[in-house]
């Protein structure tokens, strides 16, 4: 064969193996690159999959859609039952009444509540610093034209708030004490239950606010623990519950005033 040939052949040779070696650099770049497209969109699936779980937790345990109270006063049905007491500068040398005061024992009286006359029992025994403070508040007259501020009527958390008498979840005696006592374990306040408001997570934040639970509620507790269980309601829950708090609330919504205005007359215990 003639050199020129020869030449000729060499280069096309040359050339079929720069075409053959590109069309695999080719190969190999497009299947590495379907690779990491595989794997981008497995992991962005798998993301959108894990935020959609993540939405429907949120929504059932601490969003709109829960419908047990919320330890702060924020969300559905507003709150726990929340009290923010603000202790006055000519009331700062005010302090609870020692709890010796509840002298160990169980005290019996009535509430008067828009003349529904309610049965007390309340335990000196296992919240003494609570109860101490509801006798003392009581036999001062201190709740005597004090509103219920409050109603909530969500399932699961059912409370009428009391106590303030500011009438706006502000107020107080001008003092503030804890800790908490006799809180529920299991975070079920049975109907008939009469325990203290505070605020979200501060155990030392109770005054004179309270709140009857008038149906079965559960009620988490919070970084500070649960609420003080004064004792409980004995008699006349039934006409509360069908002269106040099945009329609902003033707004309409699971949270608010009640639409039946409530003003405690009286308190007496023994």
């Amino acid at each position: 064969m003639a050199p020129k040939n020869l030449d000729r052949e060499a280069r096309a040779a040359r050339q079929r193996l720069r075409d053959y070696q590109a069309r695999q650099q080719l190969h190999t770049s497009q299947t590495g690159r379907r690779a990491r497209d595989n794997v981008i969109g497995g992991i962005v699936v798998t993301l959108v999959f894990a935020l959609a779980i993540g939405a429907q937790l949120l929504y059932f345990t601490g969003g709109p859609g829960r419908t047990v109270a919320s330890p702060t006063a924020t969300a559905m049905p507003s709150a726990l039952p929340s009290a923010s007491p603000s202790v006055s500068p000519s009331a700062a040398g005010q302090s609870a009444p020692a709890s010796s005061l509840a002298e160990n024992r169980t005290w019996a009286g009535t509430m008067n509540l828009n003349g529904i006359p309610l049965g007390l029992e309340l335990s000196g025994s296992t919240a003494p610093q609570g109860v101490a403070n509801f006798i003392s508040l009581s036999a001062s007259g201190f709740y005597n034209g004090v509103t219920c501020h409050r109603l909530t009527t969500a399932v699961g958390f059912a409370v009428l708030q009391c106590g303030d008498p500011k009438g706006d979840g502000t107020g107080g005696p001008g003092y503030t004490f804890g800790p908490i006592e006799n809180a529920p374990a299991n975070n079920v306040y049975p109907a008939g239950t009469i325990a203290m408001a505070r605020q979200g997570g501060n155990a030392s934040s109770m005054g004179s606010q309270f709140f009857i639970v008038y149906k079965d509620t559960t009620i988490p507790s919070d970084s500070a623990g649960g609420y003080t269980v004064l004792g409980r309601v004995t008699s006349g829950l039934g006409s509360l519950i069908s002269e106040v708090t099945d009329k609902g609330t003033a707004n309409g919504g699971s949270d608010g005033k009640p639409a039946v205005p409530v003003t405690i007359s009286s308190i007496t215990l023994n």
